[in-house]
């Protein structure tokens, strides 16, 4: 009786565990909240009532803990997500496991009248105009721009449309658009009968595809292209805070494929490319997150340089990080911070083959660039940027920590450029003077760049930046001691022909040296760095591991951790 008593008292017991996992589990599917679908046809296996048709009504229907599930297709719509997640309950956009999503800027046009004259001339109406304050619709309003900063985009079988400014310039390939008459007129290059079933023309009609501006929601998987944004906007603007963007491809814009400005971000594994003007940009967007993105062949529209174009450019910005990620081929800078950014951090990332500096800090506070691998940018010879066409190029910008980089290969590898400047601080919209001061460069290989390995690029008429002589007091009580630039511990290594170390800008006093013992003696900079030779197993190949007994690890000078895109470590 006993030993059945117990049975039985064990029996209760796991029934009531049982009941209680559960009612645990029930509590848990109900805290995560109702799954809705997203199809454009009707989808077998889902209740009526779970589906909405549009992304934008599931954006309408979607309450914390929600899931939305997009089916594959392709959606053309402006959607606007302003209901806020919770920390624990976030509102999550995903695509349905193996689907293709597109949110696209551009409509499919069918309807097409055709034009007399040589060639296949079509024109369709164009009720759509995107920028309207000057008369030249363009942004900005300068003959530089007359073209490239128009907004229009037109697509035909996926291939992109030259624009032109006068109809009588309409060639193969291109597109025109009268404002005044309302008209959309083109030419294919095959020059195909655009009105045929088998061609498909898209055209650009929305200026922005995604606005997020709740909090706590999460985007995953989405592929955006096509949008007629202007300059300095994004496709795709990210205005929440605490928000997660994963997978997902911003490409095709005709400016910037996305803008980041709210707060604690985090971007994984997301591309960025083929961008008119930026791959994404930021404003005020503290404590963003990038990690294991991709950031390519963005300014293909050919904004000015200068001004903004390449792979990014981030303002105002305190503590972003980016980790992991390549940064490659852009036209422009790879990476670009700009006015007021502080306590910024670019680590274990590849920066290669832009067409000017791999990373441009400018008159910015604290940037920390520590184990990344920077090759081959700056070799564009882009007019004006002087100082701005190194690996790494500190512009203007004090309190900066360098260690531990691979600068190879490009035009110049570590540059100081100086100007006098000044910038808004975050909280504050007076500007203050600001320059380089207190920086760390330290522990990094800087070889094999083609003019020169480091340069420092003062153009300023105090002279700061060369010691004071004995008993002479400096300018504004500023010279090259006050400054307290610390350059210690670099590997250097010049290929024939290569300048080694020059100081000041060309059209000034300038001094270059071809052995590290005069920078000391003059200089007082680059103690404890030596002059080497380099070697990698493939440089062509981006196989940069090393010889056990190679300086560079003897002077603890090579990259921490991996780097995405090339490899690294000891030949054994």
């Amino acid at each position: 009786m006993i030993r059945q008593d117990n049975i039985k008292n064990r029996r209760c017991r796991g029934i009531r565990i049982v009941l209680v996992l559960m009612q645990g589990l029930c509590f848990c599917a109900s805290a995560n909240g109702k799954t809705w679908h997203v199809s454009g046809e009707t989808l077998s296996g889902v209740e009526q009532q779970q589906q909405a048709r549009t992304i934008a009504r599931a954006a309408e229907l979607a309450e914390p803990g929600d899931t939305v599930i997009i089916h594959s297709g392709i959606y053309r719509e402006a959607v606007a997500i302003e209901k806020s997640g919770l920390p624990d309950n976030p509102i999550e956009f995903q695509v349905a496991p193996g689907a293709g999503v597109v949110m696209t800027g551009a409509d499919r046009i069918s309807e097409w009248a055709v034009v007399k004259g040589d060639g296949r001339m079509y024109s369709t109406p164009w009720p759509h105009q995107f920028i309207t304050w000057n008369r030249h619709n363009t942004h900005p309003d300068d003959d530089f721009h007359r073209l490239i900063g128009r907004c229009e985009q037109v697509f035909v079988n996926g291939y992109a449309l030259r624009q032109v400014l006068e109809r009588d310039k309409l060639a193969r390939g291109t597109f025109y658009v009268d404002l005044d008459g309302k008209k959309l007129y083109v030419r294919s290059y095959d020059n195909q009968d655009v009105s045929s079933s088998k061609v498909k023309v898209e055209a650009s009609v929305r200026d922005r595809i995604l606005t997020v501006k709740g909090d706590y929601v999460t985007i995953k998987g989405i592929r955006f292209r096509y949008a007629a944004n202007r300059a300095q906007h994004g496709a795709v603007e990210f205005s929440g805070n605490r928000l997660n963007i994963e997978d997902c491809v911003f490409e095709y814009t005709n400016a910037s494929g996305a803008a980041f400005r709210g707060e604690d971000i985090t971007v994984r594994r997301c591309i960025f490319q083929y961008n008119g003007q930026l791959g994404f940009g930021a404003g005020r967007a503290h404590r963003l997150r990038m990690t294991g993105c991709n950031v390519r062949n963005n300014n293909i529209k050919g904004y000015n340089r200068g001004w903004e174009a390449g792979g990014n450019k981030i303002c105002l910005t305190r503590g972003v990080v980016l980790e992991n990620s390549t940064f490659v081929e852009n036209r422009g800078d790879g990476i670009w911070f700009d006015i007021g950014n502080e306590d910024c951090t670019v680590r274990n990332c590849l920066i290669a083959f832009n067409e000017d500096a791999g990373i441009f800090y400018e008159i910015s506070y604290g940037l920390h660039a520590h184990d990344n691998v920077i090759v081959g940018n700056g070799l564009a010879g882009t007019a004006g940027a002087w100082g701005a066409s190194a690996g790494i190029s500190i512009s203007s910008s004090p309190d900066c920590l360098i260690e531990r980089n691979l600068l190879i290969g490009n035009k110049e590898g570590f540059n100081f450029r100086e100007q006098s400047r000044s910038t808004p601080r975050i909280g504050d919209r007076n500007s203050e003077p600001v320059w380089n001061h207190d920086h760390v460069i330290r522990n990094n290989v800087i070889a094999l760049n083609r003019d020169a390995q480091t340069w420092g690029w003062f153009d300023i008429t105090d002279n700061r930046h060369w010691p004071a002589k004995a008993g002479e007091a400096a300018a504004d009580g500023l010279s090259l001691q006050k400054l307290a630039l610390t350059l210690r511990d670099n590997l250097y290594f010049a290929a024939p022909g290569a300048e080694l170390f020059n100081w000041g800008v060309t059209w000034k006093q300038n001094r270059r040296y071809r052995n590290l013992e005069r920078v000391r003696e003059e200089l007082g900079l680059e103690q404890g760095s030596k002059l080497a030779e380099f070697t990698v197993k493939d440089f062509s190949a981006l196989d940069f591991r090393v010889p056990a007994d190679s300086p560079a690890v003897k002077m603890r000078c090579y990259p921490q951790g991996e780097v995405p895109g090339v490899r690294l470590g000891i030949l054994e």
